[in-house]
């Protein structure tokens, strides 16, 4: 990639990772699922007069996506970062999602790899229960378990996406803001009673958290992504993206004030280790193909 564009990925991964930190603390306030319909609220507000309509027919599948993605992964994530109480596990556990994005790929679409990238999919799940192990996760199993459900919503919102037609990233950002923030904000009044007439004691720290999370993890970093996208392939950006759970990590320690034990170092870098061999068989397979199978 041109320096441009490696300046621009590096932008998406700072962004992503300040995410964790900005909402741990805004988590700490606000409950986690009414933070996340929050963030979607205020996401919505600049996105609606620039969403195009989905296709005919496609109603079905954008709502499966926006619930599976917006609420089940965003809600859940959240959630389980607020049970962690550290920034370490839940960044490194997320990325699991992409070896179950494989699997679901091979299992609804047919989408077949071959025996290196399967050896991959292997070290990464190895690589968390090895993770699990640590006592920083040790002591809170529900949150890596609630980690790993939102990883697999968001691995099957991304396999559902992959059959829209004619939705760019705002109008998909937009509908799964507008689709997810009724769920949300209902379950948050079933789970967390009470935290609607709470808000209007959230600090400035709360609100900014909120705010960060929709304009700049969101509006900002996904836009960028989509940038990218238009001009790499996603196989060739992917090993750049796991920079984001490595300054997650940093972040962490340094000012989460987190200590992971030797379970915890073994176990994320056999997780991202995983991730980094499914991107770049990848690569290499989209070198093998004729032009024709590549496009």
């Amino acid at each position: 990639m041109p320096p441009r564009d490696i300046a621009l990925v590096l932008l998406i991964c700072v962004a992503w990772a300040f995410n964790f930190l900005t909402s741990a603390l805004a988590l700490r306030e606000i409950p986690p699922f009414l933070f996340s319909a929050l963030r979607f609220a205020l996401l919505a507000l600049p996105l609606v007069f620039v969403m195009k309509r989905p296709s005919p027919g496609q109603w079905p599948r954008l709502v499966a996506v926006c619930l599976c993605v917006g609420v089940a992964h965003f809600g859940l994530s959240f959630l389980a970062l607020k049970l962690a109480g550290n920034l370490t596990s839940p960044a490194i556990v997320m990325q699991s999602y992409v070896p179950m994005t494989a699997l679901l790929a091979w299992w609804l679409l047919d989408d077949r790899f071959g025996w290196r990238t399967g050896l991959a999919i292997g070290v990464s799940f190895a690589g968390v229960l090895v993770l699990g192990l640590d006592p920083l996760v040790f002591r809170r199993p529900d949150a890596l378990a609630l980690m790993l459900v939102s990883a697999a919503s968001l691995a099957l919102g991304t396999v559902l996406m992959k059959r829209l037609r004619g939705l760019d990233v705002f109008s998909q950002q937009g509908w799964t803001a507008v689709i997810s923030v009724l769920p949300l904000l209902g379950l948050s009044l079933w789970m967390e009673p009470g935290s609607v007439a709470r808000l209007d004691e959230v600090s400035w720290v709360g609100w900014l958290g909120v705010a960060y999370a929709a304009f700049v993890s969101s509006l900002l970093g996904h836009g960028l992504y989509y940038v990218l996208v238009q001009r790499h392939p996603v196989s060739l950006l992917m090993p750049w993206l796991l920079l984001t759970p490595v300054l997650a990590v940093v972040l962490g320690i340094v000012v989460w004030g987190d200590r992971p034990g030797p379970a915890m170092w073994v176990g994320g870098a056999m997780v991202l280790g995983g991730v980094l061999m499914i991107a770049l068989r990848a690569i290499t397979k989209s070198r093998e193909l004729p032009p024709q199978d590549v496009l």
